[in-house]
Order: C-alpha cells, then structure tokens, then sequence
C-alpha cells in the first residue's frame, strides 16, 4: 500500500463518490457483455462495439444537457444502446439485446473500492452520486459489494451530471455548506462540476475515466482509492 501522507486540514463532514468508472469497471462490464453477444468477435471488433455503446451514451446525455432531447434514465439510454451495438453486429434477438444491456449493470468493483469505502465509512458518512438511474444504481452497487450510508442518482434532478442540479442532490441531503462535501472522482469534469458548486475534490486515477488537465486544482490526488482513505485518516 501506498505511503502517501495524511491530510488532516482537510475540514469535511461528507465524502461523496461518482460511481461509474471511478468504484466500478463500466467499459470492462459492457465489454464483457459484448462479449457474450457475440463470443467469436475479436479484440478489435468487440472494442468497436463497445465505442458504438459509448457513444450513444455520450450523445444522448449531451443532448440531454443541451435542451435538446427530454430526459431519460440511464437504463432507458442502455436499452437503446445495446440495440445499436446489435444492429451493428447484425443481432436480431430482443431478449439477447435486454441480456447486453442489463450488462450495464453487472459491473466489477476496482480492487479496492469495497475495502476503501468501508475503511472511508468508519470515519465519514459515504454517499454514492450517479448518472445512473435509482434501479440501476441499487443493482451496480449490490453486484460490486459497495456499501453505502446513501445512494443519490441524477435521475432525481432529471438530467445529468455535470449539471449542477445533480450535485445540489449531494448538497441538499448532506444538509451542510458545499464546502464540507468531498466529491470524489475519476473523472476531472465530474470534479470541475462539483467545484462550480463550492465542493472540495479528490481525483483516484483508475484505468478508465478523465485525468486532470495542467489547469485543474483539485484539494487532493490519489494514486488508488486505498491513499485517498490514508491521506484522509480512514486507516
């Protein structure tokens, strides 16, 4: 484990994390479902699918933001997804295509993020915020083995993150200054979102997400979410 040293100024009274990508593998889930869908596609083809999936999702939620679509939930947004994915891999079966998209929600926990949120939760209340829906968050937390104090999704501020209404839903339940609530995320722009609201921030590098540009200032970086937990005395 890490050395990183404590940082006990850092005065919170609420860690709340992002989800996907951050506690959880989203692209090696989907990837694995397929994987499954079509388990004589190669490297390269599956990777291809997984951008068609990706991209929908990124699409949908842009024009979400935008005004430009009405809302809707993530398992909506999935559901959709997978249909591309199959018709793009020619696949003509309604229920293999609800199998793929359930995929979305069988997600493998990073390896310590069980082990660091209990940790982070024997010192501070731990408050899971997602673009995923209510249903959908339930399940992925349930397949990983996270526990939380709570578990807050965008689907109740009907948009998502980096709307600032979705980070208000943190606010709003901590019942506390912005200032006090630690976001915690894999993904700068998430960060950046939660900055514009007056929360502190903490940036976990994981294998997937949005690494910080030379102009971010984020209160902390961790290599793993074990030394964040050191760096905030969760031992």
């Amino acid at each position: 484990m890490t050395s990183t040293p404590a940082v006990p100024a850092l005065d919170i009274d609420v860690v709340v994390f992002d989800v996907l990508g951050t506690m959880v593998d989203e692209p090696g889930g989907i990837e694995r479902g397929i994987r499954a869908l079509l388990p004589d596609a190669d490297d390269t083809e599956a990777r291809r699918l997984l951008g068609v999936w990706s991209g929908h999702v990124e699409e949908r939620q842009r024009a979400i933001l935008a005004g430009e679509a009405p809302y809707a939930n993530s398992a909506v947004i999935d559901l959709e997804a997978a249909g591309r994915v199959a018709v793009e891999a020619e696949v003509d079966d309604e229920g293999a295509i609800r199998d793929l998209a359930a995929a979305a929600q069988r997600l493998a926990p990073w390896h310590d993020s069980a082990r660091a949120l209990d940790r982070l939760a024997s010192r501070y209340p731990v408050v899971g915020l997602s673009n995923a829906s209510g249903a959908a968050l339930t399940r992925i937390s349930s397949h990983a083995g996270l526990r939380w104090h709570q578990v807050l999704s965008a689907e109740d501020a009907r948009s998502y993150k980096p709307h600032p209404d979705v980070y208000r839903l943190a606010i709003a339940n901590a019942d506390t200054a912005s200032e006090r609530l630690l976001m915690v995320a894999a993904h700068a722009w998430d960060l950046r979102g939660a900055q514009e609201l007056g929360m502190r921030t903490a940036y976990v590098e994981r294998p997937v997400g949005d690494p910080p540009r030379a102009t971010d200032a984020f209160d902390l970086t961790a290599p793993s979410l074990d030394a964040l937990a050191i760096q905030l005395n969760a031992l």
